[in-house]
């Protein structure tokens, strides 16, 4: 039993999602809030993606900025449901991923858990995926073990999707374990097109997208890409899809209309997670989709047309908002870590064995 708060912070970079939650016999989600990411805060992130001068002193201003905005917005959850740092067994932080490059044997999160700590007064459980990558693991998805804790009870084959900047399955199915891996960018390389072309953050609705025409030729082009080609266990990231890898494809091909490369790449999104749940559990019965990607209307009609026989719907179907999952699973992460129980998958992630993840930094 205990209350645990967990702080996600995606790869779209819009914001801090806090989730308060209860862990006992069952988890129970009681409280969130979230933060918009400050726009200097978010280029420095983005910035820090990718190789340049200088990079040590930045990463260091940028995670003490991010955990003081973290510390900020705990605090203010605390305030306003009458809570005491006291009454909070530890923060779940799982910091902003900069690199992801497993094959490379490395993966890096930053976020200073120790600042973190000292300004919220609360124990703080971070850095779980170096551990798994340690142990040969992709360090990524981990979220399919909590996806199992809280789904596991419906009918299966079941299979959870989080699309965030990028997309990943759980696919859970009775006697087999668990299962999980990246389909490749969710919201990811829309975002980053519709904020080029309009300056807007993220395509509402995906409504922009639905203006557009599929163009097959650029399709064909970027779904050639050979992370598309291989299957579980993976996992990927900024260093592969990005805007540069875009603009590579789109050179060779013929000037396409802005709002045709966006129904392109939603359906580079789609297909691809069509594509990885045919090949990986055939005879699914339910796909759960969680993550911003769940409000992207476009992209879920999609998602129904493509998977005939499964139903595809929000976990807020079953309960649970999809805005919160991934931060109640690092919640959940930082429960596991105390009370020493392996959270990672060697059946998702590929290291040798299980695993306790995450290092702890008292309050």
């Amino acid at each position: 039993m205990g209350l645990y708060l967990g702080v996600m912070s995606g790869t779209s970079l819009d914001g801090l999602d806090i989730a308060l939650i209860e862990q006992g016999e069952h988890i129970e989600l009681l409280a969130t809030h979230y933060l918009p990411m400050p726009t200097e805060l978010r280029q420095a992130l983005l910035d820090l993606c990718t190789s340049g001068p200088d990079e040590v002193a930045r990463v260091a201003l940028a995670e003490n900025l991010w955990a003081a905005l973290a510390a900020r917005g705990i605090l203010d959850l605390l305030d306003h449901h009458a809570l005491q740092p006291k009454d909070i067994r530890a923060i779940g932080s799982h910091g902003q991923t900069i690199r992801h490059e497993p094959a490379r044997g490395f993966t890096v999160q930053i976020g200073n858990p120790a600042l973190l700590a000292e300004l919220s007064g609360i124990t703080v459980v971070a850095d779980f995926r170096r551990r798994d990558v340690a142990a040969g693991g992709q360090g990524a998805p981990l979220v399919p073990a909590f996806h199992e804790t809280l789904f596991g009870h419906l009918e299966q084959p079941l299979a959870i999707l989080n699309v965030g900047g990028f997309s990943n399955l759980s696919l859970i199915a009775k006697d087999k374990p668990v299962r999980g891996f990246d389909c490749g960018p969710g919201n990811v390389l829309m975002d980053a097109w519709i904020e080029r072309k309009r300056g807007q953050a993220y395509d509402a609705n995906g409504a922009w997208a639905a203006c557009g025409a599929v163009q097959p030729a650029l399709l064909t082009s970027l779904m050639a890409d050979p992370f598309f080609a291989g299957s579980g266990p993976k996992s990927t990231g900024r260093e592969v899809f990005n805007l540069r890898w875009l603009d590579s494809h789109l050179a060779a091909l013929p000037a396409y209309r802005d709002e045709d490369v966006q129904a392109t790449l939603l359906e580079v999104s789609a297909q691809s997670i069509i594509d990885s749940l045919n090949t990986a559990q055939q005879g699914t019965r339910t796909l759960l989709v969680c993550g911003g990607g769940a409000h992207n209307g476009a992209l879920m009609a999609r998602l129904a047309i493509g998977l005939p026989g499964v139903k595809v719907s929000s976990t807020a179907e079953q309960g649970v908002d999809p805005d919160w999952v991934e931060a109640m699973a690092f919640a959940w992460l930082a429960h596991c870590c105390l009370e020493g129980i392996p959270a990672n998958r060697p059946s998702v992630t590929a290291a040798k064995g299980l695993r306790v993840l995450g290092a702890i930094y008292p309050a």
